[in-house]
């Protein structure tokens, strides 16, 4: 290894008309040699992270390898919007979430245009070729083909060119997303390219690092896929635990504090969660004393969160916490509180 380092260091630094600037690019490549190929781990990496992302839409196409474009105009469950810019989604999610034991139903106003994850625009004229779409993007994340969407690299990236003989060619400086890929997919098998790191990258979890290697980045795209993936699932337990909790009645079956079992306390109560995100706490024995009514909703991050909301000094105030899903089950669910693990609770269906 000593040997391979020591000749493409002196091959690097015997080509002639480099300027001083290119020189130690080359000296930094050739003592380092981190050259990729067009068929490269390194590529496919950064290829993926540049792939035009279209999941921000999924909520109305299901597909995260395309982008809708705008105008468009679509009937969503029933109510015709017409969308100008993604300002409007909000709309959207206000009808989806009106009730949440209804399915949501969207249809387009064929012909839409939609761009695809290799930035082409494509005209979609009905609801098959939109499937099709959707079909082809699934394939593409069954191979890991897909979009790398959780890493966000920031620009201007500077890419170094070789030949097979590790003979500098260029420097290309690339100002977006669309050149990184373009020049990723452009490459030729008998093209060489070195990353001029460093670089900096916006993980999905909001943060930013600096990355200095090729060892690093896919290090950093190991870590935030594995982050998608644990939202993914805290996201599928949030929908399920919300069919679950909705329109039914429940029991406290423990309500732990400081280690004190307090469901006794409310053994007379029933709790029940509304459609329309109500949650109506009512004593089933004493039919004088008013129905106590709150809040709820169900979200997710990297666990499945239900937040409950009673209104202070009531008997059932004390439910009210943003809890996060340990277990559930068609008839039990338990959560522990977000801010102390030590205060439990446990609904059970009546």
């Amino acid at each position: 290894m000593k040997s391979l380092k020591l000749f493409t260091a002196i091959a690097l630094t015997a080509i002639l008309g480099f300027t001083s600037c290119q020189s130690n690019e080359s000296e930094e490549v050739g003592t380092n040699p981190n050259t990729n190929s067009s068929t490269s781990p390194t590529a496919s990496n950064y290829e993926r992270a540049a792939k035009n992302n279209g999941s921000e839409d999924d909520f109305l196409d299901g597909n995260a390898c395309t982008e809708l474009l705008f105008p468009l105009t679509a009937t969503v469950n029933g109510k015709q919007i017409t969308l100008i810019s993604k300002l409007d989604f909000s709309t959207v999610l206000n009808i989806m979430g009106e009730f949440n034991d209804d399915s949501d139903a969207v249809t387009f106003n064929f012909p839409i245009r939609v761009k695809t994850s290799n930035y082409t625009e494509v005209i979609v004229n009905n609801q098959a070729e939109l499937d099709a779409l959707k079909e082809e993007c699934e394939q593409a994340e069954e191979v890991g083909k897909d979009a790398i969407s959780c890493i966000d690299i920031n620009f201007p990236v500077t890419m170094l060119t070789y030949s097979i003989s590790l003979e500098q060619t260029g420097t290309v400086v690339l100002e977006s997303q669309e050149q990184l890929y373009t020049f990723m997919t452009d490459l030729q098998s008998d093209e060489l390219f070195a990353v001029n790191y460093p670089i900096n990258v916006t993980l999905s979890n909001g943060t930013s690092t600096e990355i200095n290697s090729d060892t690093e980045f896919q290090n950093a795209v190991s870590e935030c896929v594995q982050y998608e993936e644990e939202k993914d699932e805290a996201k599928e337990t949030a929908v399920e635990v919300e069919a679950i909790l909705t329109g039914t009645k429940f029991k406290v079956e423990s309500f732990v504090t400081a280690g004190v079992d307090t469901a006794n306390e409310y053994a007379d109560w029933s709790i029940e969660f509304t459609n329309d995100l109500k949650v109506v706490a009512k004593d089933v024995v004493n039919a004088t004393l008013n129905e106590v009514e709150g809040t709820y909703t169900v979200s997710s991050e990297i666990e499945a969160f239900v937040t409950i909301d009673f209104a202070s000094n009531t008997t059932v105030s004390a439910l009210g916490n943003d809890w996060v899903v340990t277990n559930y089950s068609s008839a039990l669910i338990t959560l522990k509180s977000k801010t102390d693990a030590s205060v439990t609770l446990a609904f059970k269906k009546i």
